[in-house]
């Protein structure tokens, strides 16, 4: 059996992981790093089905790890892009009420922006029709983010695995891990090839849980996948939305609301939805049901309902059957009251939030988290804004490695 040996090997080719890999090259700790990626091709999940939205950072509590990495990580992202003429669209972010609630919470969104660094304004009706003539605010008042952005994930993702080829970094596709000996850092792919390393970054996404086991981590915590559907604007519907219109969100839950965005062609994506899903890749259909998995899950959301932990009955009412067009056009009216449904047609645009629950606290887990041993770190919670602050988020979680403080 071929054996390969790796200093560092990471598992998943996700932003998360390539960025992991650039930022290890970068800073000299490490030039033998090995990827492992289950997938054909790198972005088939999470990362290649991102919205594409940079976020300015303005939605998380200010000293969460969110807060600290979102707005420096979008604007380390935006060089990055620019330096290398990457597609961007650098065409804002309005945030706007749709009811008296919801007005007020403007407020505490305004505030958390300003304390978390965020170039943001507060406008009112003239400047906000002057931008989207259709759009709706209860109050006239709406909260501006010229900072925000939409780029091309996969643009992304395609310039970091050639730029990581060209500096050395190994990328195994197609490579499923089993026979792990987690105790003596080995393991087998594909039954054919044992992998040997010194430390391991797990960042496998929406299967980092069951993973993390796998290598004997023990943890309380469990993926709960939700399915994002997007709906696309049609180019005669007579609409125009030329920046990112989002509704003012709900900030006990971690879903923003199916909101408008304009990707870097000129295309307007409305959506995304967030309905649970009946397993961790089911985009379409029937395909890739876990019904066990989706049994569980249902218990778990279930009880939330049931006990109304972190407001989540709201959600359900809210968002949780957005998959349906007429609640989705619903849900589209409030930001834009003239939409209709001949307006929107479908999108094979579809992703899968890789959310995490803590059976423990029986709630949703709202940062990122990550989980370390003396040989390994596996990343468990890296759901937006991850795409947006990942090279901060690398730094993030290689600093707080065993690695890292066993390099001091």
């Amino acid at each position: 059996m071929k054996e390969i040996k790796g200093d560092i090997l990471i598992l998943g080719a996700g932003v998360v992981g390539l960025s992991l890999a650039y930022r290890l090259v970068e800073r000299g700790i490490s030039k033998n790093i090995l990827i492992i990626e289950k997938e054909k091709n790198i972005g088939s999940h999470t990362s290649g089905r991102n919205s594409g939205v940079l976020h300015s950072g303005l939605y998380y509590k200010p000293e969460t790890l969110k807060a600290k990495v979102c707005s420096k990580g979008s604007k380390r992202m935006r060089e990055w892009i620019l330096s290398r003429n990457l597609s961007i669209n650098d065409c804002g972010k309005i945030i706007v009420p749709s009811s008296k609630k919801d007005d007020k919470m403007l407020d505490t969104l305004f505030e958390r922006g300003k304390k978390n660094g965020c170039d943001i304004e507060m406008w009112t009706n003239n400047k906000i029709n002057e931008f989207i003539p259709n759009a709706f605010s209860y109050s006239g008042r709406a909260i501006w983010s010229p900072k925000t952005a939409v780029i091309n994930p996969k643009e992304v993702l395609n310039q970091l695995e050639k730029e990581l080829t060209e500096k050395g970094v190994r990328i195994l596709k197609e490579s499923k891990i089993n026979n792990i000996d987690s105790k003596n850092r080995i393991f087998e792919i594909n039954n054919s090839k044992k992998i040997v390393y010194d430390y391991l970054f797990n960042t496998t996404g929406l299967q980092s849980d069951r993973v993390s086991k796998l290598f004997k981590i023990n943890h309380p915590y469990v993926l709960l996948p939700f399915k994002g559907l997007y709906w696309k604007l049609k180019s005669n519907s007579g609409i125009k939305i030329k920046c990112n219109l989002y509704p003012v969100p709900d900030l006990n839950v971690p879903f923003l609301g199916v909101h408008f965005t304009p990707n870097t062609r000129g295309d307007v994506y409305i959506g995304p939805t967030a309905t649970a899903a009946w397993g961790r890749e089911n985009y379409n259909n029937l395909e890739n049901i876990e019904p066990q998995m989706a049994i569980n899950n249902l218990f778990i959301l279930g009880k939330q309902y049931l006990y109304n932990k972190g407001g989540f009955r709201r959600y359900v009412h809210e968002q949780a059957f957005q998959s349906f067009k007429p609640f989705l056009i619903k849900a589209a009216q409030k930001l834009v009251p003239g939409i209709k449904a001949e307006h929107i047609e479908y999108s094979d645009k579809v992703g899968i939030r890789a959310q995490l629950y803590d059976l423990e606290r029986m709630s949703l887990v709202d940062d990122f988290l990550s989980i370390s041993d003396e040989s390994s770190t596996h990343v468990l919670n890296a759901i937006s804004p991850a795409f947006t602050s990942s090279f901060e988020l690398a730094d993030l979680i290689i600093n707080q490695s065993s690695l890292f403080s066993s390099n001091e």
